[in-house]
């Protein structure tokens, strides 16, 4: 998007006034409106390839791992969440299964554990 708006804001400046009076304006801003279209067509070529390599789901776990790669202490810091997060479950299913039992000693001991 933001490379459309890049080619965009060139083709404007080429239909300026102003490049009509001054060559070298027109110059600079032909330069600019070409680079700014070669950039697009790359950008174009990237998103091609990797919605063809990967697919529209392969895209987001592309990015995925290319932030984690990045940002190695932050994966860390999701697997240990999601760890946690299991142990609290399985914890939780105990505290719930001892509920639903009958409330002799023993039971009363392991749910104020």
């Amino acid at each position: 998007a933001m490379s459309k708006s890049a080619v965009k804001i060139s083709s404007d400046l080429l239909s300026n006034p102003l490049c009509e009076q001054e060559p070298s304006f027109l110059e600079m801003v032909t330069a600019f409106d070409t680079a700014m279209k070669r950039m697009d067509s790359f950008n174009q070529e990237k998103v091609d390839w990797l919605w063809l390599e990967n697919g529209s789901a392969g895209i987001f776990s592309f990015f995925l791992s290319r932030f984690s790669s990045v940002f190695p202490s932050l994966n860390m810091a999701v697997k240990r969440r999601e760890q946690t997060l299991q142990d609290y479950k399985r914890l939780q299913s105990k505290v719930e299964k001892y509920e639903e039992k009958e409330r002799t000693g023993p039971v009363l001991a392991k749910l104020h554990q």
